[in-house]
């Protein structure tokens, strides 16, 4: 970008908000995925209106502009792909309004997920989704990746929880979609485009979420079993038995030793498999439910059943699923992790299709994932150094999609395809599908200028680095 460019930047923003130096802008270029690539400039918005003039003058200047939360995504969808501006959300990050008769919190796109519930614990409410970055991930990253969670089986994912958003369109413009009520049916629904769009089709500032009363009662639990099928076949056998847990997650041997060489969360190391299973609701109704899911685990050859006796040990329990990711970067240098997804009747049949992808392709392999919805998190451990390894992790990982789709499933549960999974989108929805998206992209950014290069290429690229 050229200095007048810089300079109208620095109008809009102040001058102190505008980075150009390389060292600064080396790390706005990554993010939780193995691409890097460095921006021109990065600027940090304070208001929509900064937003809504920034991109005016990008769409004016034909820059690309490139959104960007915590930088905590899995698929690149925050990469500046094609250089030009990064657009960073850090400084947005109030929350606006409470509204505790309506169940409602109006926050910026920059706040932090975990800053919610502590806001809203007086008023006896919560925000479900639970990703697993939920201590330094921001909203507006969750909206664009449509985040779940742990909690995703019984109170679903992000989506489910947006009301209303303020969005800047591609050239400038300021809209107000959705509603904050209950029901609404003015229009197209809009809410549900943006949602999980990743940054594509406009900036979201702006969303009034929905939330929960807090559960009276949690009952948590760890199963314990001896091959993984069974643990797998349990989870299908959970649901088909009529019982949703709020949580219901797996862990294989290979996390479970990761976790415990990590930190001690008290996990067996010679299990093949685990579950960490809670039921809340009111007490009497959340300890039916446990029992319910007791019997199950029986029906499925349980090694051992163990109800946490305490808050102390229902935290150790999660605390080990949530350091999950972590422990297994330790192991290797490097590590890709996907999220395949099926329904939950294939279960056994995806974790025993990851076993066979590590014995064929001699990797290291671990596998953990929301089992409850069917979203697993196979764990590819390598070292990129490694030509002939790393080339083995990428045919692994084709030959995981193409599993997932074949069951029925899709590629990303929750990571979102950005960059990474670009490539395999045509393979679950179809050149039609395709279109269909390169269609609304085109309506809404006929220039192809904010994060171009993610999720679908555009029949012709117009965009330029300035």
């Amino acid at each position: 970008m050229n200095t007048s460019q810089i300079q109208e930047l620095q109008n809009i923003f102040g001058k102190e908000e505008v980075l150009t130096a390389p060292e600064d802008l080396l790390v706005y270029g990554y993010d939780a995925s193995p691409v890097e690539v460095a921006p021109e400039v990065v600027v940090f918005a304070k208001t929509t209106e900064q937003v809504s003039e920034l991109l005016k003058f990008a769409y004016r200047e034909e820059v690309p502009v490139t959104p960007r939360g915590q930088g905590s995504g899995l698929s690149g969808g925050s990469i500046p792909h094609k250089a030009g501006i990064v657009l960073s959300m850090d400084k947005m990050n109030k929350i606006l309004h409470i509204d505790p008769e309506n169940r409602l919190i109006t926050v910026e796109a920059g706040l932090t997920t975990s800053e919610i519930d502590p806001a809203i614990a007086k008023f006896n409410l919560f925000y479900p989704p639970d990703p697993g970055s939920v201590s330094f991930s921001s909203i507006g990253g969750n909206v664009a990746e449509n985040a779940g969670g742990l909690r995703g089986l019984k109170y679903g994912v992000t989506k489910n929880y947006v009301k209303e958003m303020k969005v800047v369109l591609p050239q400038g413009d300021i809209v107000t979609i959705g509603s904050k009520c209950v029901k609404h049916v003015a229009g197209f629904n809009m809410e549900s485009v943006f949602v999980g769009a990743e940054g594509l089709l406009g900036v979201v500032t702006e969303i009034t979420l929905a939330l929960m009363p807090i559960p009276a009662h949690r009952e948590s639990a760890l199963a314990i079993f001896t091959t993984l099928r069974d643990a797998a076949q349990c989870v299908s056998d959970i649901i088909a038995a009529g019982v949703t847990p709020s949580t219901l997650e797996f862990i294989d041997n290979k996390a479970i030793n990761a976790i415990q060489d990590f930190k001690d969360c008290g996990l067996p190391r010679d299990a093949e498999a685990v579950l960490i299973i809670e039921c809340d609701g009111e007490e009497h109704s959340a300890k039916a439910e446990m029992a319910k899911v007791e019997k199950m685990t029986e029906k499925n050859n349980v090694q051992k059943f163990k109800i946490a006796q305490s808050a102390g040990e229902r935290d150790n329990l999660f605390e080990g699923r949530r350091v999950c990711l972590n422990a297994l970067a330790s192991v290797r240098p490097n590590l890709i992790l996907e999220d395949a997804t099926v329904l939950r009747s294939q279960l056994p049949e995806i974790v025993e299709g990851v076993s066979k992808l590590a014995e064929k392709y001699k990797l290291d392999i671990g596998l953990f994932g929301h089992a409850g919805d069917g979203n697993m998190h196979p764990t590819f451990l390598y070292d990129a150094k490694d030509k002939d390894e790393t080339a083995r992790v990428h045919e692994a990982v084709k030959e995981l999609f193409q599993l997932a789709i074949d069951l029925g499933g899709t590629i990303s549960g929750e990571h979102g395809i950005g960059l990474e999974k670009k490539p395999f989108l045509a393979d679950q929805i179809g050149n039609e599908g395709i279109a269909l998206l390169q269609a609304v992209k085109k309506t809404l950014d006929p220039k192809n200028l904010l994060n171009p290069g993610k999720m679908f290429d555009m029949p012709q690229d117009t965009v330029q680095a300035a």
